[in-house]
């Protein structure tokens, strides 16, 4: 708690609306999968629920979230103030980590070398600088999951969902079930979900794996415009559990439901091209010659 309280601090703080909600995995699983996280942040926000989305550029994996937005031609490098006037008007931020924890700068070398599954892959969901008190938050390993729960207990948080896939992926899963530690009301209980229980088919996991940021990105695209297919599915169910936390959705099933109106009405990808636009019109002035 001391570490996440530290870097918490250090953290450039952004002003942030309430009920704002944060998706982000410790990363480390190893998979190789799509960004699922990034996307169900997109299909979060144009549903309605403020999200600020708290990555870096690839550490263990082909792609993150950071490497993907870029393909698909956002800007990142945007101001603080700029980020606030986004989530506000689109209901999502991007906050590029290197630049909100200059205390983690020096290590983000080191960190990419080792790819180890270190205390950083750990702490940085805890340190959003947005402090969102509601967050869908995946771990590497089962055992974590009441820790990292009772981690978030103390830091205030008033709903979270921290997950962990019976496959190993830091995500909601589809392949099987996924195991649970919900933090609502101060109270922290245990459960498991499955795709069969919401109304998705179980998939595999070969495909889920994604490729390249510009592969994953084309991916996101194919998402948007209302492809279905197994990636479509487990973004579905990880928008279902955010819109759970953020209280727009009573139960998984009703998060599945809403996130899928939300892409079929096409409003996910109109978010996702307002926001990149945006972030494009925001650029810092020095990247204009």
């Amino acid at each position: 708690v001391g570490g996440a309280r530290v870097l918490r601090a250090k953290a450039d703080r952004i002003a942030a609306p309430d009920g704002i909600i944060d998706t982000c995995g410790t990363g480390g699983d190893g998979i190789g999968t799509y960004n699922i996280s990034t996307a169900a942040a997109l299909v979060t926000a144009a549903a309605g629920v403020p999200v600020a989305k708290h990555g870096n550029r690839s550490v263990s994996s082909k792609s993150g979230s950071a490497d993907v937005l870029m393909s698909l031609g956002a800007n990142l490098e945007i101001s603080k103030e700029a980020n606030e006037q986004s989530l506000r008007e689109n209901n999502f931020a991007f906050l590029f980590a290197p630049a909100h924890h200059r205390a983690m700068r020096h290590v983000a070398p080191a960190r990419g070398s080792l790819q180890l599954r270190t205390i950083f892959n750990l702490l940085g969901p805890l340190a959003n600088p947005a402090h969102a008190k509601r967050q869908v938050l995946g771990v590497f390993d089962r055992k974590w999951l009441r820790p990292m729960a009772e981690v978030l207990q103390k830091l205030g948080s008033e709903h979270v969902w921290v997950v962990h896939g019976s496959d190993g992926l830091d995500e909601v899963t589809t392949t099987g079930v996924t195991y649970v530690a919900e933090l609502k009301d101060g109270e922290i209980t245990e459960f498991e979900v499955s795709p069969e229980s919401v109304g998705l088919e179980k998939a595999d996991l070969d495909d889920l794996k994604g490729g390249d940021a510009e592969v994953n990105a084309q991916a996101i695209k194919d998402l948007l415009a209302g492809e279905k297919s197994a990636y479509r599915d487990i973004v579905l169910i990880n928008a279902g559990a955010a819109l759970v936390v953020a209280g727009k959705a009573g139960s998984l099933r009703e998060g599945v439901d809403i996130a899928a109106g939300t892409i079929d009405s096409g409003a996910a990808k109109a978010l996702l091209s307002r926001w990149v636009q945006f972030t494009q019109d925001h650029a810092p002035e020095s990247e204009h010659g």
